[in-house]
């Protein structure tokens, strides 16, 4: 994104607020915040909880739930010879129950607090546009000078024959569940798919993944994710579910090669749809584009000039901090006409599975397809003395980089805590830093960071042949 400061607005003539934001998540606080930082006077309109998917019924909870299933696991199996091992069972209630104090004690401190410190507004009701300059709160007229969809988006649910009939849970009704399902259908092998699978898996019930697993990371990455669900028990049915079906008290479902799968509940996470249904934009003159997202141009206004959007529903990288920074560049592009445009250079991503699914910039083949001629190393982690000592060399890391010049283009990991070690791949990209820079930067030792260091020195040599911390 670019760093020009906008100046701050004067007064709005044009109505009740200066930018009405519908919705109350990371993009719409981002954005409230900062119009609210340039003088401007703003209305957040919520229909439900405050916070948006994020801290409600997304990141928070799950990460939450997953570090619970973590502990879980290691206490019953761990690696370290002469130390006992022993879990118990797990007590999905009070597990449950944590997870929602801490939802809670977040969203007051985090979004209720926070707009409270601001002194903007929340209004709670369901917005829907009148037209293309007004809109209604539950029937109650209200106009702004500019207007801010962020209402996010919400589990997608496939069109498969016989699901309806047999029910299925969700991202987020699968992290309410009063009691464990003995066996889990997972359809999907995506980050939630690969997340929740492995939540459900290490408290007891018996998974099956139908998909891909990892289908947008370095094949050599999704392999070792492959590697560790199989070593868990968990399996993956590399095929697509076509249909469900009832079989008494069982579902089934059937997968493309005519694979029978049978479940005790079946969870959907084959991706999300925007949240768009009740908000009426034919009235307002916004398009939504081929794929039933908010169409939005590069400063993410929409074909109303009055009404920008921000956030999941714009169909972006569907991460909060995306999110929010979306949020941030609408209020200036809508107040101060500051044309911002966001610069995706680096972006993270991170999938909270143990060991940790991460990756910033390029895979080797976006960066083939970009027309860039690169060259590559995978680093096994039983090259990394941190795994080493951690008795667990599950994983590996990548450096993608220009053939010629040495740039890095992308890095990505499978690891413990490669989440962390990310984001000196984000910084390495975004300020255009080259393999030999990481391979003589310090690193220190008997830390996961130092394997980007040892990943980037392959480049030169084989660093089996290194001694500890040798340059």
């Amino acid at each position: 994104m670019t760093s020009d400061h906008p100046s701050v607005v004067t007064s709005n003539s044009d109505g009740d607020y200066d930018l009405a934001v519908i919705g109350s998540g990371g993009a719409a606080f981002g954005a409230a915040i900062r119009a609210t930082n340039l003088g401007a006077r703003v209305a957040v309109i919520e229909r439900a909880s405050v916070g948006g998917t994020c801290v409600n019924v997304g990141c928070v909870p799950s990460k939450t739930l997953l570090a619970g299933a973590d502990a879980f696991h290691t206490a019953a199996s761990h690696p370290f010879p002469g130390l006992p091992t022993e879990a118990g069972s797990a007590n999905l209630g009070a597990l449950l129950g944590q997870k929602d104090e801490l939802v809670g004690r977040l969203r007051q401190a985090k979004y209720v607090d926070v707009a409270t410190a601001y002194g903007f507004e929340i209004l709670h009701g369901q917005a829907r546009f009148a037209g293309p300059d007004t809109l209604e709160v539950d029937g109650r007229a209200l106009r702004a000078r500019s207007y801010l969809v962020a209402t996010g988006a919400e589990p997608k649910v496939p069109d498969l024959p016989g699901l309806a009939e047999a029910g299925h849970l969700t991202s987020t009704t699968a992290m309410e569940l009063a009691e464990l399902p003995a066996r889990v259908v997972t359809i999907g092998g995506g980050f939630v798919g690969m997340e929740q699978s492995q939540l459900l898996s290490r408290l007891g019930a018996k998974v099956t993944v139908v998909g891909r697993l990892a289908p947008r990371a370095e094949p050599e990455l999704a392999a070792w994710m492959g590697r560790v669900f199989a070593d868990e028990g968990i399996q993956v049915v590399a095929s697509r579910a076509v249909a469900v079906e009832l079989d008494c008290a069982e579902r089934v479902v059937v997968c493309a090669e005519g694979t029978r799968l049978v479940a005790d509940a079946i969870l959907v996470a084959v991706g999300r749809s925007p949240r768009v249904g009740d908000l009426n934009l034919d009235a307002a003159g916004v398009k939504l584009d081929e794929t039933g997202f908010v169409a939005v141009d590069e400063e993410l206004r929409t074909s109303n000039p009055r009404v920008l959007a921000a956030g999941d529903v714009t169909g972006a990288p569907q991460y909060v901090y995306v999110a929010a920074a979306q949020g941030n560049l609408a209020a200036e592009n809508a107040l101060a006409d500051a044309r911002r445009r966001m610069d995706y250079t680096g972006l993270p991503s991170v999938i909270f599975t143990d060991p940790v699914l991460a990756g910033a910039g390029m895979t080797e083949a976006e960066a083939r397809a970009a027309g860039h001629d690169v060259a590559s190393r995978v680093l096994e982690l039983e090259n990394v003395p941190r795994a080493l000592a951690n008795r667990d060399t599950r994983g590996a890391i990548k450096l993608v980089a220009l053939a010629d010049t040495g740039k890095v283009l992308g890095v990505h990991a499978v690891a413990e805590g490669a989440g962390d070690l990310i984001l000196a791949g984000v910084y390495a990209i975004r300020f255009g830093l080259t393999v030999d820079d990481l391979a003589d930067t310090w690193a220190p030792y008997l830390t996961m960071s130092e394997g980007l260091k040892l990943v980037a020195q392959s480049f030169r040599g084989d660093v089996k042949k290194l001694s500890c911390c040798a340059a």
